[in-house]
């Protein structure tokens, strides 16, 4: 037990023993350690003080630097300010000098003015005076001018009355009677310049036109077919008027059907006539009817086959004309629906002219006219050889010649200036070129010229009349008659009433209304005629 008791007091010891010697190792190391801080402290102070001693010397020194160049810098700006006043100084002295220079001069100018202005002043006062005097002269003169104005017009007035007295008439009547006298001696003079400068450009005009249209006449020739309105067909014997009929008539209805013509069979013999106002179906009728006779079939079957078969060769024929006559005329390029519009008009009359020939002999006088004058001849042939192109559908389509054959013109795609001459070949609208003009003048020519039209003699008698009426509607007419089928109209007037200007006039007149309110063909003639005549018997 004692010795478990020393060891355990052995042990105790030893404890407190090596628990000293750590505290003591702790306090030497914390010791060595302030030590070591503090001597490391005293080392970055000296170091410090001395570096910001040296920084203290450098910032004196640098401070006394700039005090140095700042006082050569004020040195400087001192001589430098010191030079620009002195400079200044020249300068506003001589421009003081300058402008004193200049006032004198102004002064001196003032003062030569001044002494002008003094010398006007007197120049002027004396002119003052000088006018002064004129005015009261002109004024003394102005008043005996008026004196003797008054004294003239009262020997005007006293002349006047007097010269009223001996003329017994009064002043506004020897006006008015003068100026009628002059008026009509001067109306008489114009109208009889204007009468000789029409009449010698008349005469040119006409000779120039009749050469030009008589070699274009003399080099085209054309063949004209009556108008009508019903075709015959020759039987070769009247028993075949009953085959034609055929049993309860089957046989001409099937016809009449087949080609929308009538078919008049009467006593007429060995004649079938065929009525319609259509030439192509007419011609249909015609040539299927002959076609039937020469086979001997006659029955509806038969009818219909051969009028389908008629149809397709008309076709062809249509074509072929149509394409002959752009061939007999020169000119190519036209649309194939044209063409064929073009041989339709073999089968179109108007006022018993064949429209097909007219065409083509419109387009040849106006290509021998454009020819003459030396203008586009295509350009007028085609204008000429489509002018009446709308006659071609105006029975299918309503509207005027013109105007369908203006919309065909265009569908077409024809130039605009074809278009216009259709358009005005009858005057709806102004013509745009020459050759438009030379077509409406071909047109005339073909459609007027002896032979190539006719009229039904109702139509022919209600020209004359009205020809006549318009010419008789005007103050002065004493007679008027229409000759030479409508083609002239002579006027006799009272020649007490009219004198030879007013006649010039009056044919002038007469001639506008005809184209207002007239249709005709070609042109018209107004001769008026006036004749005086004296008679006295000797006793």
């Amino acid at each position: 037990m004692y010795l478990l008791g020393m060891s355990s007091l052995f042990l105790a010891s030893d404890g407190v023993a090596i628990g000293l010697g750590v505290a003591l190792g702790i306090v030497a190391i914390f010791a060595a350690v302030v030590t070591f801080l503090y001597i490391r402290h005293t080392r970055k102070t000296a170091k410090a003080e001395k570096e910001l001693g040296d920084a203290t010397e450098r910032a004196k020194k640098m401070v006394a630097d700039a005090q140095a160049e700042c006082k050569a810098l004020k040195k400087e700006a001192i001589l430098e300010a010191k030079e620009q006043e002195l400079k200044l100084r020249n300068d506003f002295e001589r421009e003081s000098k300058e402008k004193k220079a200049e006032l004198a001069k102004q002064e001196q100018r003032l003062t030569q003015r001044e002494d002008n202005l003094d010398k006007r002043e007197d120049s002027l006062t004396k002119k003052s005076d000088a006018l002064e005097q004129q005015k009261k002269d002109l004024s003394n003169r102005e008043q005996e001018i008026k004196k003797t104005q008054d004294k003239i017009n009262h020997q005007h007035e006293l002349m006047i009355q007097e010269l009223e007295k001996v003329a017994q008439l009064t002043k506004d009547e020897a006006k008015t009677l003068l100026a009628n006298e002059i008026l009509d001696e001067t109306r008489h003079d114009v109208a009889l310049q204007v009468r000789n400068i029409e009449q010698t450009a008349k005469e040119e005009a006409t000779n120039e036109a009749k050469k030009i249209i008589t070699l274009a006449i003399q080099r085209c020739a054309a063949d004209h077919t009556a108008e009508t309105t019903v075709s015959t067909v020759s039987l070769p014997s009247d028993d075949m008027k009953a085959r034609i009929i055929g049993r309860e008539g089957r046989n001409i209805r099937a016809l009449e059907s087949a080609t929308g013509i009538e078919f008049i069979i009467d006593d007429t013999p060995e004649v079938v006539i065929l009525s319609g106002f259509d030439p192509i179906r007419r011609e249909v009728a015609r040539l299927s009817l002959e076609k039937l006779i020469a086979d001997g079939r006659i029955h509806p079957a038969r009818i219909e086959e051969t009028v389908e078969k008629v149809k397709k060769e008309l076709d062809n024929e249509i074509k072929q004309a149509g394409e002959s006559a752009m061939f007999e005329v020169g000119i190519f390029g036209l649309h194939p629906e044209l063409i064929k519009l073009i041989g339709k008009l073999k089968y179109r009359t108007s006022y018993g002219q064949n429209v097909y020939q007219h065409s083509i002999e419109v387009a040849l006088l106006a290509g021998l006219m454009a020819q003459e004058l030396g203008l586009d001849v295509n350009f007028a042939k085609r204008a000429g050889l489509l002018h009446d192109i709308g006659k071609a559908v105006d029975h299918e389509q309503e509207g005027t010649h013109i105007r369908l054959g203006a919309d065909l013109a265009k569908k077409y795609k024809e130039n605009a200036n074809i278009v216009n001459a259709i358009e005005a070949h009858h005057g709806d609208v102004e013509p745009k070129t020459v050759e438009a003009v030379l077509v409406a003048a071909a047109d005339a020519i073909s459609g007027a010229r002896p032979g190539a039209r006719r009229e039904t003699g109702t139509n022919y008698v209600k020209r004359l009349e009205k020809l006549e009426e318009i010419a008789s509607s005007f103050n002065g007419v004493e007679k008027s008659y229409a000759i030479q089928a409508g083609r002239e109209v002579r006027v006799m007037v009272k020649p007490e009433q009219i004198d030879d200007a007013q006649a010039l006039f009056l044919a002038k007149d007469i001639a506008k209304k005809i184209e207002a309110e007239l249709e005709y063909p070609g042109q018209i003639k107004v001769n008026v005629i006036r004749e005086f005549r004296s008679v006295e018997y000797a006793k």
